[in-house]
């Protein structure tokens, strides 16, 4: 997984509206984006919604956040538009930007191994050099803890 210090690598993304989205496009400003396993699912449902309820006080810090996944832009449409999500959901149908970020990783549930998307989430800064890192995130109170990670940016 990539570490507080490493450059952000720029790898094509799709938004939720099958527009191409790049972290290019974000370079000169801080930039959260956190990885979930599955759209319109409890954890991730909860952690967007819970970003979505911050977004106001990232917006006033000038921190985009964008939600990863592997799922496909109209699945994240519908997602975004059942919950009412603010944040820019972008999908990684591909896998080589979590690929890119160390956050694909072998999981097991029920005696059974499988490949899937390691909650984390990133913190980045405007010369593109990652700031920090939550990996292994629980939900509970995580929007707010980046929400307060990036407030002390100044």
């Amino acid at each position: 997984m990539l570490q507080a210090g490493d450059m952000l690598p720029d790898a094509p993304l799709l938004d939720a509206d099958g527009a191409p989205l790049s972290f290019a496009a974000f370079k000169g400003k801080p930039l959260v984006m956190y990885f979930y396993p599955k759209a319109d699912t409890p954890g991730c449902t909860s952690e967007a919604k819970d970003f979505t309820a911050l977004a106001a006080g990232f917006a006033e810090a000038g921190v985009p956040v964008i939600g990863i996944s592997k799922d496909k832009p109209a699945k994240l449409a519908k997602f975004r538009d059942k919950y009412g999500l603010s944040v820019t959901l972008a999908s990684d149908e591909a896998g080589g930007v979590c690929e890119a970020f160390g956050t694909w990783v072998e999981k097991s549930m029920y005696g059974r191994s499988y490949m899937g998307i390691a909650r984390a989430t990133f913190l980045v800064g405007a010369d593109g050099v990652i700031l920090r890192v939550w990996p292994a995130v629980k939900v509970k109170r995580h929007a707010e803890e980046v929400l307060q990670a990036v407030r002390a940016l100044g």
